[in-house]
């Protein structure tokens, strides 16, 4: 979703897609037999490196925060799991150079790093990474149904996802993208389940955005057991 320039409220998701995608399930068994080969990003390779040399001091209890913006959330997760090694993952340098680094205070437990999270999961699970957690907090929707692909559960990375295994956090404010995520959880033999999410406390621009806008949220929460 793009930013508002006019400081209006955001716009709710539109789509021409009114039910779970059709083909979601095609998508997902080809993707789950078909082992994704794209080479990676030499930014990517070096940014795993640098959270590979971070972690191999610390706790190996991870947490990922993936599409985790200007680290807001990352730096509460720290907060919130002070004994967990908190990576936050964001392809743009521009969200990540916004992260306030006076706020960080005495917390050494998280790291921000640029890179996209197609490579940065593949190699990841490559690497035997377990997680504890994992969060995806409202990842671009993608609306249009032709672009089913470029959402997390419908991309060619999906299987690297479920190979890092923890319990998996995925919020929106669009109901169907988290119905279609549980859906594609649960075709691939997890159970997974989806509720709205009512904040107590806002850990992102975004959800502080949509629910001072009056937006609902949902979430959908599942336990992964690495079984590919």
């Amino acid at each position: 979703m793009k930013k508002r320039s006019d400081n209006a409220p955001p716009r709710e998701v539109t789509s021409n897609q009114s039910a779970i995608h059709p083909n979601l399930e095609t998508t997902v068994n080809k993707h789950l037999r078909h082992h994704f080969q794209k080479p990676y990003a030499q930014h990517n390779v070096n940014a795993f490196k640098t959270a590979g040399d971070w972690l191999a001091s610390r706790s190996q209890t991870i947490i990922l925060d993936s599409f985790c913006g200007n680290g807001e959330s990352s730096r509460e997760l720290a907060r919130q799991f002070p004994k967990a090694s908190i990576i936050g993952i964001d392809k743009s340098a521009a969200r990540l150079q916004r992260h306030q680094s006076a706020q960080q205070g005495t917390l050494a437990n998280y790291l921000l790093v640029r890179a996209d999270v197609d490579d940065f999961w593949r190699l990841a699970a490559d690497a035997n990474w377990q997680l504890d957690k994992h969060f995806m907090l409202y990842p671009n929707p993608w609306p249009k149904s032709v672009q089913l692909q470029y959402r997390v559960h419908g991309s060619a990375v999906f299987p690297a996802l479920l190979q890092l295994g923890g319990q998996i956090t995925l919020r929106s404010n669009w109901k169907l993208y988290v119905e279609e995520f549980t859906a594609a959880l649960k075709i691939v033999g997890h159970s997974a389940d989806s509720s709205a999410y009512l904040p107590t406390e806002t850990i992102t621009a975004f959800e502080r955005k949509y629910h001072l806008a009056g937006q609902a949220l949902w979430e959908c929460n599942c336990t992964l057991k690495r079984s590919i």
